[in-house]
């Protein structure tokens, strides 16, 4: 091969060199476009298989269609989730219950006050005062935590536990062992604050 060179000059074999070079250059390339082209058939074929042009034409608009339908769907879910939020407002969401004997010749604590509040802790107290012979129940109004008509202790104790309802319930989630002695703290230091 030497022989070869020495006889063309060492132009000539610069240039056959860079050509042989530059054929394996894209040789090798030639091979990777054939390869890449090979995957892309495979994938066209399965994408394609089993269908013509007009199947997946009516396929798209299928799809187009269902789209069309969820987006009207989208719209009136968002009109009720609205609705719904306005309504939350106004419903009771607190509660506080506080079972007490109304009677000393009545034990069992069958009498009870229930105070159920809104996020802005209006709404109403009920106490159900039972006896031997009779149940009688009482209902006022509570609005942004106060009463325009005298509580009893069972009534101010349940309105109290109303209002405090989501932050037992934080307190829990802080720590149950935690979260309970620091609510018994703060439930004996309110009672001490009413005394």
């Amino acid at each position: 091969m030497s022989d070869l060179f020495a006889d063309l000059g060492t132009g000539s074999a610069i240039v056959i060199l860079s050509l042989i070079v530059l054929v394996i250059i894209l040789f090798v390339s030639v091979v990777n476009s054939t390869m890449r082209l090979s995957r892309l058939e495979r994938k066209y074929k399965m994408f394609m298989k089993g269908k013509d042009g007009q199947s997946l034409e009516k396929e798209f608009a299928r799809y187009f269609a269902t789209i069309d339908r969820l987006s009207e769907s989208d719209m009136l879910h968002g009109t009720d989730i609205r609705t719904l939020k306005r309504g939350f407002d106004t419903i009771f969401t607190k509660y506080g219950v506080e079972k007490y004997d109304a009677f000393d010749d009545v034990g069992g604590k069958l009498s009870f006050v229930l105070a159920m509040l809104d996020k802005d802790n209006t709404g109403i107290v009920l106490n159900a005062i039972h006896s031997r012979d009779n149940c009688f129940l009482y209902l006022k109004e509570i609005v942004k935590g106060e009463s325009y008509v005298m509580l009893s202790e069972e009534e101010v104790e349940a309105l109290r536990k109303a209002v405090n309802f989501h932050s037992e319930e934080e307190m829990l989630q802080l720590g149950e062992d935690r979260g309970r002695r620091e609510y018994r703290r703060r439930s004996r230091r309110n009672r001490s604050k009413e005394e």
